[in-house]
């Protein structure tokens, strides 16, 4: 045989052996890169799903929110409508809503009540120009 020809084979052999002992770590370096693919799409589906799930929640957030502002709303509301009713309450105990209580058509009955003032009464407290002395800066007479 010629040298040339043993110097061919023994290239080609060292070439498959060299081949051989690469092999496997290509495979394995391929079989890596399609997990780490794989791992990537379920990185991204699931990445999608949280913020999915985050803008859900957001949005409900945000309408329990405005439902909760509604609702403060109505109880300051609510609040505003007791104290006008402790208020009046208050007026009625004292007496000084008590034309509140009567009618148009009961005024005559009431006359002179703490509910109907009595025109006359109002005549003797006013100098005809419609102020009351107190008003006019002069001494009240004790009666």
């Amino acid at each position: 045989m010629s040298t040339a020809l043993i110097v061919v084979i023994v290239v080609v052999v060292l070439a498959l052996l060299a081949l051989l002992a690469v092999l496997p770590r290509l495979r394995e370096s391929a079989r890596i890169r399609r997990r780490e693919n794989e791992l990537g799409r379920r990185r991204e589906r699931v990445v999608g799903e949280y913020r999915e799930d985050a803008t859900v929640r957001e949005q409900r957030a945000a309408q329990a929110e405005r439902r909760a502002r509604a609702a403060e709303q109505e109880a300051q509301r609510e609040r505003e409508r007791a104290q006008i009713g402790h208020q009046k309450a208050e007026l009625h105990e004292q007496g000084l809503a008590d034309h509140e209580l009567i009618e148009d058509d009961e005024r005559h009955r009431f006359r002179g009540t703490s509910a109907v003032e009595d025109p006359a009464a109002q005549a003797e407290d006013t100098d005809g120009a419609g102020a009351t002395p107190a008003e006019q800066g002069a001494p009240q007479r004790s009666v």
